[in-house]
């Protein structure tokens, strides 16, 4: 099986935690698919998680239709070893994050009837620790996070 996503090369090994205010700005459409999954809240999401998603996606089409993951984990991030007393700086990198905001599109899918969609869809957001919402092209021009 293959292994989940990293980046190949980063400039900097660590990087600070940063903040999720506000709404994602970019990413918050489809553009590649028919159906898509979007982010209600934000969060971290690991890689692990995007590829597990991605799995149980797959496996449900079977061959038919083609999927978009429009999310990449490329902030590393840090753990200190468990018990181990405060100082002595930061801790070694553990794994990668993507940071994602309310309005992000996750995964986008097409080839696929509506009902299958669906169902993929709500498979992949029961892998994720946020919650989602399946949207559409069609419903699309509404916009915002209705």
């Amino acid at each position: 099986m293959a292994e989940y996503k990293t980046p190949k090369k980063v400039k900097y090994r660590k990087q600070q935690r940063g903040r999720m205010r506000g709404m994602a700005i970019r990413g918050s459409e489809i553009s590649f698919g028919e159906y898509g999954l979007k982010a209600l809240e934000p969060a971290w999401i690991t890689g692990k998680q995007i590829e597990a998603s991605r799995v149980a996606m797959t496996r449900f089409i079977k061959r038919g239709g083609k999927i978009w993951i429009r999310v990449f984990p490329d902030k590393p991030i840090t753990k200190k070893p468990a018990e181990t007393r405060m100082g002595k700086g930061k801790g070694a990198p553990e794994g990668w994050i993507a940071v994602v905001k309310p309005g992000r599109i996750l995964f986008e899918m097409e080839g696929v009837d509506e009902k299958t969609a669906r169902e993929a869809i709500r498979l992949a957001a029961q892998k994720l620790p946020i919650k989602t919402k399946f949207i559409s092209r069609k419903d699309q021009e509404g916009g915002g996070l209705v």
